[in-house]
């Protein structure tokens, strides 16, 4: 079978916004689908992908009744692993509604305004804060949060320019009520 959305979950978790898709070293994830991660496999690479010959469970046949996939679902409304699940359903649905493309054109801008986070104002403890928001957060709440951390970090070393921008984003959250934090 050839994939065609490596960096695109069986279940529907963005790789391009996980903090293993971002390691620099031969630890790096390459994606759920990718060779390596495909060797190791989860459940829906195992029942989805070698069985069914499908790339997501939401083209199965079987996908309402599924107890697994549901499981799942219900979990991540309310808890997380290494990756923020707090907008699973909200893929699902987008994905299921419109063209797979239209999805990876969202995630890559949100990835690109993840590097330029990481770039910018990683001290070395924020990736997955990042990852969180670009998560998580508008599109235009993070151009207008990368913008603010730009004009309130002027000339400040990376620490204090972590600290802007996470002040920044914090105070979106507040407003927008998101949780910047993995939920356990």
């Amino acid at each position: 079978m050839k994939i065609e959305y490596p960096e695109i979950g069986v279940c529907g978790l963005s790789c391009r916004l996980c903090p293993n898709y971002h390691i620099e070293g031969e630890s790096r994830c390459g994606g759920c689908k990718s060779d390596g991660r495909m060797k190791v496999g989860c459940t829906f690479i195992t029942c989805a992908v070698k069985r069914k010959g499908i790339e997501f469970c939401w083209q199965c046949t079987e996908q309402e009744g599924c107890q697994r996939w549901r499981q799942h679902r219900e979990w991540g409304k309310h808890h997380d692993s290494f990756i923020c699940y707090q907008r699973l359903e909200d893929n699902i649905e987008f994905l299921k509604g419109q063209d797979v493309d239209a999805f990876v054109e969202d995630q890559q801008a949100r990835e690109r305004l993840l590097m330029a986070m990481l770039a910018e104002f990683n001290e070395g403890r924020s990736k997955t804060y990042y990852c969180i928001a670009v998560t998580i957060m508008d599109l235009e709440e993070l151009e207008e949060a990368i913008a603010l951390g730009r004009e309130r970090s002027t000339g400040m070393d990376i620490k204090a320019k972590a600290r802007a921008l996470h002040a920044v984003l914090d105070a979106m959250a507040r407003t927008s009520g998101y949780h910047l934090k993995l939920r356990k």
